[in-house]
């Protein structure tokens, strides 16, 4: 006989408790989350919508930008729909299988993010450092091949989460100290040895965040040897224009990624509420900042977004 109950082993519910000792600012703290979301639902609907309708953004660059917007927006409304639910009105319970779900989505579309932004810095490395053959390598079949290379990458090694999650006998508690349903999380209030269950995923997150940030930069550091050896100052300055917004935006997003997954993993003596703080940054920020630096620093969007400001004005 099992030495665990059922109903433990497998639980209905889990119950979200927010931010550990500040439920009392729960609806303050909800504001600047809530103001966050639907910057980043108008920010990347509005990207997808300008590139979609936009024949001339249908290049390489800009299908890999949709992506990435793609997988901003299922990231951030995984989470927090969910997450005001419980600021708002004190609903924290999340059914088991909507839990592994919430884990699987998160993870593999952060995974996801990482890719999209690894093939826009491979991009910007084909047209700054091999211009003539750009349109030749990044035909729109080689963009599609890889965007789905980056999903299925993302799935293959995310998928096996979830039932590594669901094999777990959770006899502990049902209460998860978090906003949502994390991997760690879930590992910390699991009653059996999860040893191989973390290796397992330090080893994705090397392979898919930490792998794809060494490749960015060194992508960069090859962009920034061609850039330095161009003659015309103009020139120079032209070349490291065009790569300032994937500049900008990977510190953005790779910042509180590292700073969520290493605090989680090595921050035993950081507080609960600096845990979820850096966690809900790590969901939220990113997803609201790459429209607005694309939008701001890509001078076809921002001309293209100009353009329909000017039309909305002549036709009211």
């Amino acid at each position: 006989m099992s030495i665990y109950n059922k109903s433990y082993v497998h639980p209905s519910t889990f119950i979200l408790t927010g931010t550990p000792g500040l439920e009392a600012a729960h609806v303050w703290i909800s504001i600047p989350f809530c103001l966050v979301y639907v910057l980043a639902l108008v920010g990347n609907r509005s990207l997808l919508f300008i590139i979609r309708t936009d024949f001339s953004l249908h290049e390489p660059m800009y299908l890999f930008l949709c992506m990435l917007a793609a997988a901003d927006l299922v990231v951030c409304t995984t989470a927090v729909p969910k997450l005001l639910r419980l600021f708002w009105f004190q609903d924290g319970e999340i059914p088991f299988e909507a839990c592994l779900t919430q884990v699987f989505l998160i993870h593999s579309c952060s995974t996801m993010e990482s890719g999209f932004f690894l093939a826009m810095a491979f991009g910007r490395y084909v047209a700054l450092c091999n211009p003539l053959r750009h349109s030749a390598i990044l035909t729109h079949t080689v963009t599609g091949e890889t965007g789905l290379a980056v999903v299925l990458r993302a799935v293959a090694l995310l998928s096996p989460h979830r039932f590594l999650l669901c094999r777990l006998p959770y006899c502990k508690t049902t209460i998860i100290p978090h906003t949502y349903c994390e991997f760690t999380a879930l590992i910390k209030i699991a009653c059996a040895e999860t040893s191989i269950r973390r290796a397992y995923s330090l080893t994705v997150a090397f392979l898919t965040g930490g792998l794809d940030f060494m490749l960015i930069i060194y992508s960069y550091a090859l962009i920034l040897n061609t850039v330095f050896h161009l003659p015309p100052k103009e020139a120079r300055l032209k070349a490291l224009a065009t790569c300032g917004s994937h500049v900008c935006v990977s510190p953005v997003s790779y910042t509180p990624a590292f700073s969520s997954f290493l605090t989680h993993r090595f921050g035993h003596k950081v507080a609960p509420q600096v845990h979820i703080f850096v966690a809900n940054i790590y969901l939220l920020v990113p997803p609201m900042v790459n429209p607005i630096i694309y939008g701001v620093r890509t001078q076809k969007i921002r001309n293209r977004v100009l353009t329909m400001f000017r039309l909305s004005k002549l036709t009211s």
